[in-house]
């Protein structure tokens, strides 16, 4: 688990980690250099989600090896299938990590959704739901291995 105090936010108990996969892990469904390091450090302290409609049919060799529980979901109805996860695994103790429109719904009710904008970009949407956006899946991981680093844009 990770546990970090906000002042005036709150504190966050973080017990899962879902993670979209195309546009926010991956760039034309390869895996982003430094990720896999990231995610290994972890997945030692939580549970850790990789989503997806697998677009580009290559998840499965991006992830193997990976201490990560693979979710795939159907076409047509990503967000709401991100949604049932995100409620599933329990919205007070999920974090969020999306770039889409299908991320939309989870990054607003996970205690805490983090809207990537990466190199495919993101959706508006998306970045108007998240409690943080930022720039960089590298970063996004980071903060959760450092939360205090939180403190500094979350607090009041």
């Amino acid at each position: 688990m990770i546990r970090v105090e906000i002042p005036g936010y709150g504190t966050l108990e973080i017990m899962n980690l879902v993670l979209d996969f195309n546009g926010t892990l991956a760039c034309g469904g390869r895996l982003m250099d430094g990720l896999k390091e990231l995610i290994a450090e972890l997945a030692g302290r939580i549970h850790i989600y990789v989503v997806t409609a697998d677009t580009f049919g290559s998840v499965e060799a991006e992830v193997k090896d990976m201490a990560v529980e693979l979710v795939r979901l159907g076409a047509g109805s990503e967000g709401l299938d991100k949604l049932a996860l995100v409620r599933r695994l329990g919205l007070n103790t999920t974090v969020s990590i999306g770039n889409g429109n299908n991320d939309v719904l989870m990054l607003k009710e996970s205690v805490l959704g983090i809207c990537v904008i990466g190199p495919e970009g993101c959706a508006k949407a998306a970045m108007d739901q998240a409690d943080l956006v930022i720039g960089d899946s590298r970063k996004a991981l980071e903060l959760l291995i450092w939360p205090d680093r939180l403190k500094a844009t979350l607090r009041y």
